[in-house]
C-alpha cells in the first residue's frame, strides 16, 4: 500500500516539474512567436463587413480578464487625434508620442485598412469602410491587434510582421520589451531608429499596450465623427477626441508639394486657365471640407454622448502658441504633461529652416504658419474659398479678394476665435 502511494506522489511531482519546464519554454519562445494564453486572442479570419462591435464582444474576453487581474485601471485615457492629410497631425501626434514611459501611441494604423479596402480584396466598399475603421480602432484601443492582422500585407506569420506602417513613429513599439531579436536577412522598411530590432511581434505589442497607462491613436482616415459614436460610448474606454483642422487653402498648397504627382491637374489649372468647378478633383475637395465641417459642428454642439469628450484645435493656433495649446490638449485629455513632452515641443518648434522638411516633425512653427501664402496661386485660393467657404467661416479663416492681399502677410488670415470651453 505504501509503495502504491509513493508511486502516485512521484507521478504528481513529475507532472509539476514538467509543467514548470513547459512554462519556462513558453516564456522563451514568446520572444519570437505568439504564445496562446488568456490574454491573447485566437487568430482571426478575413474581415467581414457584418462583424459589428456588438458581435465582436466575445473576442475581448482576454481584455476583461486583464482588467480583473490588474484592478480597475483608474485614470487610463484613450485619445483619438482625428485630422486630414497635411494638417500637421504627425507633428501634433508627437506631442503625445514623446510623453514618456506611460504612453502607448500608434501612428496611422488604419493605413493598412485603407490600403486593403482600396484594393477591394475583402469584398467591401466605401459605405462600409467607416464601420471597419471604427471596429479596428476599438480593438486597438483595447490592445487587441488581432483584427489589424487581417489587413497587413503580407499577412503576419505566427503574429510577427515586418510590414507595420511607420512602426518607428511609435516609441512604444520600439522599446526594449517589444524589440525582438534582429534578423539580418529580413528587410523592414519601417524599422526602429532607436535600437536594432527584428520584425514586430504583435503579441509583445499588445502586452506593452496593456502595461501602458494611456493610449493615443493618430489617424487621417476617419471622415465623419458620428460614425465613432459606438466606440466613444464603450464603457471600457475613457475616450477623448481631438479634431485638428487647418486652413483648407494651406492644406491644398501643402498637398501640391507633398503629393505632386496627384496634383498635376491643379498645377495645370494654375498655369493654363480657369479651374473647372465641376471637375471630380474639385468636388472631392468640397466633399472633404464638408466632412470636416459636419464633424466639427457635431462636436461643438456637444450632444450628450459626446459631452466633454470633444475638442477642436486649429493647427495655426498650435503653430503660434505650441506650449500653451499642448497644455490645453493635455488638460482636456486628463493626461499629466511630462517634462519629456515639454522639452520635445520646445526643441521641435524652434527648429532651423534646414531641419524643416516636407515630412519633418521639426518646425520653426511660427514661421511655418502662413508660409503657404507665398506658394499657392491666387486663382486656386479663390477656388478653395468658393467650395470650402462655409468650413472656413466656421473655423475663422479670412477670405482674400486679391493676389496682393494673399501675399501681404501683415494682413492676418486668422480670426482670433475661441471654440468650445471645456
Amino acid at each position: 500500500m505504501r509503495n502504491k502511494y509513493a508511486v502516485i506522489i512521484i507521478c504528481i511531482v513529475a507532472l509539476v516539474i514538467i509543467e514548470k519546464e513547459n512554462n519556462i519554454i513558453s516564456r522563451v519562445s514568446n520572444k519570437l512567436t505568439l504564445r496562446r494564453n488568456p490574454h491573447t486572442p485566437e487568430p482571426l479570419g478575413p474581415y467581414n463587413a457584418s462583424d459589428s462591435l456588438i458581435e465582436s464582444e466575445n473576442s475581448f474576453n482576454y481584455i476583461d480578464d486583464f482588467y480583473s487581474e490588474n484592478g480597475t485601471q483608474a485614470g487610463r485615457k484613450h485619445v483619438l487625434l482625428m485630422a486630414t492629410t497635411r494638417t500637421g497631425s504627425s507633428f501634433v501626434g508627437e506631442f503625445f508620442n514623446q510623453q514618456g514611459d506611460n504612453m502607448f501611441y500608434l501612428f496611422e494604423p488604419l493605413w493598412h485598412v485603407e490600403r486593403m479596402l482600396s484594393a477591394g480584396s475583402i469584398g467591401t466598399n466605401s459605405s462600409t469602410s467607416v464601420w471597419v475603421y471604427r471596429d479596428v480602432l476599438q480593438h486597438l484601443f483595447l490592445c487587441n491587434f488581432s483584427m489589424l492582422e487581417r489587413f497587413i500585407k503580407p499577412p503576419p506569420r505566427d503574429h510577427v510582421t515586418h510590414s507595420l506602417f511607420r512602426r518607428e513613429s511609435s516609441k512604444a513599439l520600439c522599446e526594449e520589451q517589444v524589440c525582438s531579436p534582429f534578423v539580418r536577412d529580413v528587410f523592414e522598411r519601417y524599422h526602429c531608429k532607436t535600437r536594432r530590432c527584428g520584425p514586430l511581434n504583435l503579441t509583445l505589442a499588445s502586452e506593452a499596450c496593456l502595461r501602458k497607462q494611456h493610449r493615443v491613436i493618430k489617424t487621417v482616415r476617419v471622415r465623419q465623427l458620428d460614425t465613432l459614436r459606438a466606440l466613444i460610448e464603450d464603457s471600457r474606454l475613457d475616450f477623448k477626441l481631438i479634431q485638428l483642422v487647418r486652413d483648407p487653402r494651406a492644406i491644398l498648397a501643402s498637398r501640391m508639394v507633398a503629393f505632386a504627382g496627384k496634383y498635376q491637374n491643379w498645377k495645370s489649372w494654375a498655369m493654363n486657365g480657369e479651374v473647372p468647378i465641376e471637375d471630380e478633383e474639385v468636388k472631392r475637395l468640397e466633399g472633404n471640407c464638408n466632412n470636416i465641417r459636419i464633424s466639427a459642428k457635431l462636436g461643438l454642439s456637444q450632444p450628450k454622448w459626446l459631452k466633454k469628450r470633444y475638442m477642436l484645435v486649429r493647427y495655426e493656433d498650435i503653430a503660434r502658441y505650441p506650449m500653451q495649446k499642448a497644455a490645453e490638449m493635455y488638460n482636456f485629455t486628463g493626461i499629466p504633461m511630462t517634462s519629456q513632452a515639454r522639452d520635445w515641443i520646445f526643441r521641435n518648434t524652434h527648429a532651423s529652416t534646414e531641419a524643416s522638411g516636407v515630412y519633418s516633425t521639426q518646425k520653426n512653427s511660427s514661421e511655418q504658419v502662413e508660409k503657404w501664402r507665398l506658394s499657392i496661386p491666387f486663382k486656386l485660393a479663390q477656388v478653395v474659398q468658393k467650395v470650402c467657404g462655409p468650413t472656413m467661416k466656421l473655423f475663422g479663416y479670412r477670405f482674400v479678394d486679391s493676389e496682393q492681399t494673399l501675399l501681404n502677410k501683415s494682413f492676418s488670415l486668422l480670426e482670433e476665435k475661441e471654440f468650445l470651453k471645456l
